[in-house]
């Protein structure tokens, strides 16, 4: 694999799909009292921040942050978990992110452990969605959908306040 890398989305073209991802999911939810956004560990959850204070700036619903930890390379023989009572979820509507979908591994194991607990709605997003799926797993919103090899990678970056997203 070579080194060089491609810029694909720069600081400004990230926030404006933040910020069109934050309408849609206000407007699919404007009735609700709260929000959870669930971030999967470690750039999902970054990407949830950004998400999260974006949706707070455009509607009075309650919003939530919460990060999911789960092991993304081998998600099945070792615990998942959220940084807050699993009981917060009852009856909520749960919005499960993460940065990029490669295989859908990540995110479908994500729903499996939030589908654990009695929700009211949950919804998938990211910020890149490759297109090159091998679990059966839909998103809901996406910024950017790219179809790519097999060999690329795509590394979303996160600096501050600044973001980009290269292709590898």
């Amino acid at each position: 694999m070579s080194d060089s890398k491609t810029l694909i989305l720069n600081n400004t073209e990230i926030y404006q799909k933040i910020n069109r991802i934050a309408y849609q999911i206000f407007e699919d939810n404007h009735t609700e009292k709260e929000i959870i956004v669930v971030g999967i560990a470690k750039n999902g959850y970054l990407f949830a921040n950004k998400l999260s204070a974006q949706l707070r700036k455009i509607s009075k619903i309650k919003i939530t942050l919460v990060q999911l930890s789960i092991n993304k390379e081998n998600p099945t023989n070792s615990e998942s978990k959220i940084d807050i009572d699993p009981k917060s979820l009852n009856n909520k509507v749960i919005i499960l992110v993460d940065d990029v979908l490669n295989t859908g591994r990540a995110l479908i194991y994500g729903v499996k452990y939030l589908l654990d607990f009695p929700i009211k709605k949950m919804s998938t997003t990211v910020l890149v969605d490759r297109n090159n799926k091998k679990y059966p797993i839909g998103t809901h919103y996406v910024g950017l959908s790219l179809s790519t090899t097999l060999q690329n990678h795509i590394s979303v970056e996160f600096d501050g306040d600044t973001i980009t997203a290269f292709l590898n």
